[in-house]
């Protein structure tokens, strides 16, 4: 099924929005409260977990091109059993995989301490905003089937 509209054009208020969060995350990474892989690994965990096959195909390539391992995008989806994730970025994958599953899923005190250990408070601020601001892209995406615009393998 092809796409079923320009979201883009439709609405590029909106859109000029949700980049500017974009733009904000990208500053987290110069001012040093996120890095750039922990962000690869949230977006392509969140979008794994919402089937966003669009944001899942570009997150695994913008994670590839900026040296992110096969080994830990492979096993991302069972992050718990494998040791390739520092401490720091498996609390931020529990922290991340329960605000997306908030609905169903609480986040308990304990998430809460286990995951500030880790982070500064404007650190898990800003976690958070990446974890909003995915979530939203894959809403969108799918809502709209963007999927269709799915790029050939290299």
């Amino acid at each position: 099924m092809s796409k079923r509209l320009d979201y883009h054009t439709q609405s590029p208020e909106a859109i000029q929005a949700m980049m500017g969060l974009e733009k904000y995350l990208a500053q987290c990474q110069l001012k040093g409260t996120l890095e750039k892989s922990l962000l690869h690994l949230i977006k392509l965990r969140v979008s794994q977990i919402n089937g966003c096959a669009y944001c899942i195909d570009m997150h695994t390539r913008e994670a590839r091109k900026d040296g992110e391992t096969e080994q830990r995008l492979y096993c991302l989806s069972v992050w718990r059993e494998c040791p390739f994730y520092s401490d720091k970025e498996q609390a931020a994958l529990a922290w991340a995989e329960a605000n997306t599953l908030i609905a169903s899923t609480e986040i308990s005190d304990q998430l809460f301490l286990q995951t500030r250990q880790q982070f500064s408070e404007t650190a898990l601020v800003d976690l958070t905003l990446a974890i909003v601001t995915i979530n939203s892209w894959n809403r969108i995406a799918i809502s709209f089937k963007d999927h269709a615009m799915l790029e050939a393998a290299d």
